[in-house]
């Protein structure tokens, strides 16, 4: 009996020795983990306080068939029984009257001890005060807080308190806290299981405590409220629920879930552990790009942040990565806060260019397209060498810009006998290697255009193939479509012819030295006055045909070292207005109304381009200043471009009958369609492409050059207030007022620049006065920038 009696008071949570081997199982458990908690725990808080008598009744039953737990729930049971008893009969109540509920509702009083949900993420600790209207309550919680709450925002009252003091709290929950162990759970757990029974958080204290005091009560209810294994909840009302043991295999199973998620959770904590390290770091020491993507895991999880960043996650679970490694980096899961961590780490660059990212922009070629690249650089044959005019004998002036990759034009002038002026446009033959539909077409096809960047170029074809294959080179033999227009005196088209040719460029310059060399006037240089006198008697008769003219000062960067934190910024600001500038505008002009003409007398399927020019009053403007004002004005209300696939249609902004993209073959996919069809007729073949074949393809071509134009346009404003961040706080710029969008907000030309603005100007001010400002704020990531004006004192 002594024996008996000294189980239950040290191990009141199992059964006695004669249980069935299940119990000799886990007291082998207990056994290998020493006297786990308890060893913790008074013996007077383990021990239960029977009469004597009913004490050895309860041990000499437990040596039976019933395990102790049995022994436990049927004396607790007949315990609340008496008490029921006893009570109803002090009130006058028939045992037939006495209902016995687990569930039985209490209400709420003040200076009880109950847990609260604050938020979604918080539960507190609290004393009630006092009624706060019908059915809320003010509650003073564990910080010293008082507030109301709903009575379903009540999750648990403590029981056997009375009267509590708030001070206490703290004291209250660090002993609840200190007696928590999640093995007394899952030892209560094979015993309930086994017999199939559910319990309340005062139930499971006096089984695995000993006692059901406030302190083991409120314990055992963290127990089971945190639990997420083994106890489900089967029943609940008010601020009280019951307990039910979960099935072995469902215990199984979660324990599978919680042991894979505490391994992805220490997985994240490592990782976040690596990105910490990585911040930490010297910029030149960072680990590269390449270094995140090694390792699959963490790849997966960079990749999850890259996405984030740039709003393109392919599933929840990658949505879902990102967040969970924001949050434990202490960072709001916003997609700034991951580009900034990813240029934190050395993954991005600073200056990252995301709308690169974004639009899914190729870059690359595959191996299968540089190998057919190879292919067709290796073979020299020329389909058309016996139709190829001889131009061999020109002075051929190309003019670009001077970082240009690919040369696609380039020209001849000369003065005829009866004072008429001959030219000829020289265009890049890249037909004589791609042709229709083979690899390297398809691949042009899907890209559109190249794209220029102030950071990079992403050409149209592969580098190797437009440089060495297509591309105009000085002093070398160079295939070519030729475009000859003989003009009448008024600058209208007299003559024209358009043959496949070979030519050597003679000289290659870029917009400021054909400026020079056109001011010098140069005898030697006699051709290139020519090509420029041509240029300002086509501008002229284009102008008396109702041309709109929109040359403005435009600007243009390149950026040395863009993976830099401080990269090398190149500006130069053109005026579309100057000599040389004119001279090219008005040749690809002439060359595309040339090839629209020759090609709507043959027939011939091409991208036509018109624009309507009904909406343009020129005189409606004649008020503004010539130049970027009248221009900004003009491009404000002209409309857009239309394409006819059959036939030549009017181009009224430009002046001219009829207009055909043909100058770039190798930029733009549209030019290099306008090339095939030319190519086909002069060999006398069938047209590759039908009317409306060609209408199909352009619609496609279409998005993907206004995709580069949205690129090209972002990245340059990027870098243009890059530009400007990085200027003295107190230099001032001259700004030119274009217009104004409401009050005294004026849109604005840096003239400095190149770029528009807008800032609020001083009254008194007009269209088409200059100002000075000053840069108060530029941020390049955030699209911002705010002007001041200068306004000197009188």
């Amino acid at each position: 009996m002594a024996m008996a009696g000294r189980a239950v008071n040290s191990y009141s949570v199992f059964r006695c020795a004669s249980s069935p081997p299940l119990s000799v199982l886990r007291c082998r458990r207990l056994h290998h983990f020493g006297s786990l908690r308890l060893s913790r725990i008074s013996s007077s808080m383990l021990g239960f306080r029977f009469p004597n008598l009913r004490s050895c009744e309860l041990i000499l039953r437990c040596n039976g068939v019933h395990s102790l737990v049995d022994c436990v729930m049927e004396e607790l049971e007949a315990m609340r029984s008496r008490k029921r008893v006893r009570a109803a009969i002090r009130i006058g109540l028939t045992s037939s009257e006495i209902v016995v509920d687990k569930l039985e509702k209490r209400m709420l009083e003040t200076g009880l001890l109950l847990e609260f949900r604050k938020d979604s993420e918080r539960i507190l600790l609290a004393v009630a005060q006092r009624p706060d209207g019908k059915k809320n309550w003010m509650v003073t919680d564990q910080n010293g807080v008082t507030s109301s709450i709903k009575p379903q925002q009540i999750t648990y009252v403590v029981p056997g308190v009375e009267n509590f003091d708030h001070a206490e709290i703290s004291n209250f929950l660090q002993k609840a806290k200190d007696n928590l162990d999640p093995i007394l759970l899952e030892y209560a757990w094979v015993e309930l299981l086994e017999k199939n029974k559910s319990v309340t958080a005062e139930e499971l204290a006096e089984i695995i405590f000993g006692s059901s005091n406030p302190v083991e009560s409120y314990c055992a209810h963290l127990l089971l409220s945190k639990d997420e294994i083994y106890f489900t909840v089967v029943e609940s009302k008010g601020f009280r629920s019951v307990y039910g043991p979960r099935t072995a295999a469902q215990v199984e199973e979660l324990t599978r879930s919680k042991n894979a998620k505490e391994a992805a959770e220490r997985e994240l904590q490592e990782f976040v552990q690596l990105l910490e390290a990585a911040k930490a770091m010297p910029l030149n020491s960072k680990p590269s790009k390449q270094l995140w993507t090694v390792e699959e895991k963490t790849r997966r999880r960079i990749d999850a942040l890259e996405a984030y960043a740039i709003d393109a996650y392919k599933s929840d679970e990658q949505k879902r990565t990102a967040g969970a490694i924001l949050k434990a980096m202490g960072l709001p899961k916003l997609a700034s806060s991951a580009i900034n961590l990813l240029i934190d780490i050395g993954y991005f660059p600073v200056h990252v260019n995301l709308d690169l990212l974004k639009l899914n922009v190729r870059t690359e070629y595959s191996d299968e397209i540089l190998s057919a690249t190879e292919d067709l650089l290796s073979v020299s044959s020329d389909s058309d060498e016996t139709i190829r005019k001889d131009l061999t004998h020109l002075k051929v002036y190309a003019i670009d810009v001077d970082e240009a990759d690919e040369l696609d034009d380039a020209l001849s002038a000369t003065r005829m006998q009866d004072g008429r002026i001959k030219l000829w446009i020289h265009v890049a033959d890249p037909t004589s290697l791609v042709q229709p539909g083979n690899k390297i077409d398809r691949e042009a096809m899907r890209r559109g255009t190249s794209i220029f960047l102030p950071t990079a170029t992403f050409p149209m074809f592969p580098e190797k193939l437009a440089m060495e294959g297509m591309s105009l080179q000085q002093g070398k033999l160079c295939r070519a479509v030729t475009v000859s227009v003989t003009l009448h005196s008024d600058g209208s088209i007299a003559e024209y012819e358009v043959v496949n040719s070979i030519i050597r460029p003679t000289y290659m310059l870029t917009y400021e030295s054909a400026n020079e060399l056109i001011h010098l006037n140069l005898e030697e240089e006699a051709e290139l006055k020519l090509l420029s006198e041509a240029a300002t008697i086509r501008l002229h008769w284009r102008r008396q045909q109702g041309a709109i003219d929109t040359a403005t000062i435009e600007p243009r960067i390149k950026v040395a070292n863009p993976d830099d934190p401080e990269p090398s910024i190149n500006l130069y600001v053109e005026n579309q207005a100057d000599a040389a500038m004119r001279l090219v505008t008005e040749m690809m002009v002439l060359c595309g109304e040339a090839v629209a003409t020759f090609g709507s007398f043959n027939n011939i399927p091409l991208p036509y381009r018109g624009q309507p020019q009904s909406n343009i009053d020129a005189f409606a403007f004649a008020h503004l200043p010539e130049g970027p004002v009248r221009s900004a004005a003009y491009v404000k209300v002209m409309r857009g471009v239309e394409m006819d696939f059959r036939k030549a249609v009017r181009h009224g902004i430009l002046g001219i009958p009829g207009y055909v993209q043909f100058t770039s073959p190798i930029r733009r996919y549209m030019d290099l369609l306008a090339h095939y069809q030319v190519k086909a007729f002069l060999r006398g073949d069938s047209f590759p492409f039908t009317a409306g074949q060609l209408e199909g393809m352009s619609s496609l071509i279409t998005i993907q050059s206004r995709l580069a134009k949205r690129l090209f346009n972002s990245s340059l404003r990027y870098w243009l207030l890059e530009y400007l961040r990085r200027q003295p706080k107190d230099k001032k710029f001259q700004a030119l007022i274009l217009r104004f969008i409401k009050n005294r907000t004026a849109a604005l030309l840096l003239i400095e620049v190149g770029m528009q603005a807008s800032a609020w100007v001083s009254a008194g001010k007009k269209i088409g006065d200059e100002i000075e400002v000053q840069v108060e704020e530029a941020h390049p990531r955030d699209d911002v920038l705010t002007l001041k004006e200068i306004v000197r004192e009188e």
